[in-house]
């Protein structure tokens, strides 16, 4: 009897030593895989603060934070033609911690010059929100009146006519070279980091018009600026009487549509999760208030079809680089 309470004692010793050694692991299992999110969220907006772009990001991650239940701090890294936030997200964790607009320069810049991120390749292409309304406006006080004005005055002095835009390679920069070769005129663009910074350049008289997104709405409003064109499909509901670039004949189009992306390898639930957050967003009466503001509309596209349109993207543009004359400039 003794000899067999013995044996019991040392199985059950035994069995309770050989649960603990799996049970000693398992704090620090559930520890590294808490629910995403469980701590702040950093988003990239490649613009300098105070810019069209950068009030519509804030306004639409604000929304993502109280459905996340995390902060979103946004982190401006203004320049290089809005491809900044892409250089960081190569380097960044695919956590779902890092995260960024990606402009529609990240599909046309790299056939410019070298880049240190690969389109195709480098990014999770989360989910897209909307797009914008660029436009072409000029002083109040100006003597250009119309698009018509800009070009007889181009052909009778080339490379006199200069306008400032966001940024080599950016769409305010590629929609006018396309609109000037189509009109056969040649302009001296001048680059700016954003939007903030153009609207100082034009509203200062450093330079004779300003292609950009609606930054420029509220100096079209008080009158300061003159809009001579927007570049979209159709006509704005803000501005009916101002013709389109592609009405005018000079077929050119662009709205750029932007979202949410995410380094390269994340984790399908984790890119679930900041996907759903995003689009519902767009339910937001205060993320549809800035869009208003500044004339963007809701341009969404879920995770395989941001990515495809990112493929698609980067093809096009690689057509327009090389008819612009721009593949391998900087």
């Amino acid at each position: 009897m003794t000899q067999t309470l013995t044996t019991r004692r040392t199985v059950l010793t035994s069995a309770a030593a050989t649960l603990g050694a799996f049970a000693l692991p398992a704090a620090p299992v559930l520890a590294q895989t808490a629910p995403y999110p469980n701590r702040p969220i950093k988003y990239i907006c490649p613009w300098p603060a105070g810019g069209s772009t950068d009030s519509v990001i804030r306004a639409i991650t604000q929304s993502a934070s109280a459905i996340l239940g995390q902060p979103i701090i946004v982190e401006n890294k203004g320049g290089a033609g809005g491809t900044l936030g892409a250089n960081e997200l190569v380097n960044a964790k695919p956590d779902g911690y890092t995260l960024a607009q990606l402009p529609h320069g990240v599909f046309r810049i790299p056939h410019m010059q070298k880049t240190q991120f690969n389109t195709l390749t480098d990014f999770t292409w989360i989910a897209c929100l909307t797009g914008y309304t660029f436009g072409l406006v000029v002083p109040a006080d100006s003597a250009f009146k119309s698009i018509k004005d800009v070009v007889d005055y181009a052909r009778a002095n080339p490379e006199k006519f200069t306008y400032g835009h966001t940024g080599l390679g950016t769409s305010p920069h590629l929609a006018v070279e396309e609109f000037a070769q189509r009109a056969g005129i040649k302009l001296t663009n001048v680059p700016f980091k954003g939007n903030a910074e153009n609207m100082q350049a034009i509203l200062g008289g450093h330079i004779m018009a300003a292609s950009d997104a609606t930054g420029w709405a509220p100096h079209v409003a008080s009158g300061k600026l003159r809009l001579l064109a927007t570049y979209g499909s159709k006509r704005t509901k803000r501005w009916p009487t101002t013709p389109t670039l592609d009405e005018l004949g000079y077929k050119t189009v662009s709205d750029s549509p932007f979202g949410v992306c995410g380094p390269k390898g994340m984790d399908a639930g984790v890119t679930k999760i900041i996907h759903d957050a995003f689009k519902r967003t767009l339910d937001d009466p205060a993320v549809m208030a800035s869009f208003e503001k500044f004339d963007q509309t809701v341009i969404y596209m879920n995770t395989a079809d941001y990515t495809k349109f990112a493929r698609d993207s980067y093809a096009s543009e690689k057509a327009t680089i090389e008819r612009l004359g721009l593949a391998g400039k900087g």
